[in-house]
């Protein structure tokens, strides 16, 4: 018997070492939650696909500015603004920037910065819990989701734990379940449900994984395995611009993600044109090479 309780005390150690060596299917404690978010949003959308293969113009219309919209709040209000200080916006803008990425199924801030600042901090180390050089592509697309513990937010993202930021932590499951359900109370019955709601997550969420996943499969001789991936920039709405990556592991105080003249950065002429506009100022440029 103790030979048998040691043994299992070993592997509960090692899973907590090397989380990727779980099954697929099995949740961290806390996590069950995303687990069950995931597997309704993908069950959902093959349903949709089966019944409604081909949306109307309208439809797809309004589940591509939704999309668009999402990308914009976690490309530029998330990933450049909160979490790398890159910019900074009125309080207005932000909160309306933050709304969408919430929409967009990226989740609370404080979790989403805690989360980017670890990655940064250790980058294809064991540490790193998204890194494909660790638990493999799938590891890093999607499973680290509901397979890591979540990152300690008061060391990683304090400021965001506090003030306007706390209402997030109540809003963020009303926003997700409008967001799932925005298609019907549209008047677009169930066409409308399943492509503005469970179709347009699933996209979103893994067009946002792949910057973990895809953009991480380089040769790490140059210190980490970062990458651009620049045909994958007209599938992302949901990231615009996130698919120059290894541009931004080499300047990541910068705004600017797509940093040559053809690398198309829509996430960057937003904010140059809110800056234009007197409504973004502090925004940090990469610095010459």
């Amino acid at each position: 018997m103790k030979q048998i309780g040691g043994e299992f005390m070993e592997l509960v150690a090692t899973q907590e070492a090397r989380p990727w060596d779980r099954p697929f299917w099995k949740p961290v404690r806390g996590k069950e939650g995303v687990f069950t978010y995931l597997v309704l949003i993908h069950t959902l959308a093959i349903i949709g696909l089966i019944f409604y293969p081909l949306p109307s113009l309208k439809v797809l219309g309004l589940a591509i500015l939704f999309i668009a919209f999402g990308g914009l709040g976690t490309t530029v209000c998330f990933h450049r603004m909160l979490a790398h200080k890159t910019l900074k916006t009125n309080r207005f803008i932000e909160q309306v920037l933050i709304f969408w990425a919430v929409f967009n199924g990226s989740g609370h801030p404080a979790s989403w910065v805690a989360y980017h600042r670890l990655h940064h901090s250790v980058t294809d180390t064991p540490d790193d819990i998204s890194s494909p050089k660790q638990g493999g592509f799938w590891w890093a697309h999607l499973r680290w989701l509901y397979q890591t513990h979540p990152a300690d937010k008061q060391r990683w993202a304090p400021e965001l734990t506090r003030g306007s930021y706390r209402i997030w932590g109540w809003l963020e499951a009303p926003v997700i379940l409008l967001s799932l359900f925005c298609g019907a109370l549209l008047g677009l019955g169930w066409m409308g449900f399943f492509w503005l709601g469970a179709l347009r997550l699933v996209y979103s969420l893994h067009m946002q994984c792949f910057v973990n996943s895809l953009t991480h499969l380089g040769h790490a001789e140059k210190g980490d395995s970062s990458m651009n991936v620049w045909w994958l920039g007209p599938f992302q709405l949901t990231a615009w611009g996130e698919n120059w990556h290894e541009d931004h592991h080499a300047h990541a105080g910068s705004a600017r993600l797509g940093l040559r003249w053809w690398q198309t950065d829509i996430g960057w002429y937003f904010i140059w044109t809110l800056e234009r506009l007197g409504l973004a100022h502090s925004v940090k440029r990469p610095r010459a090479s």
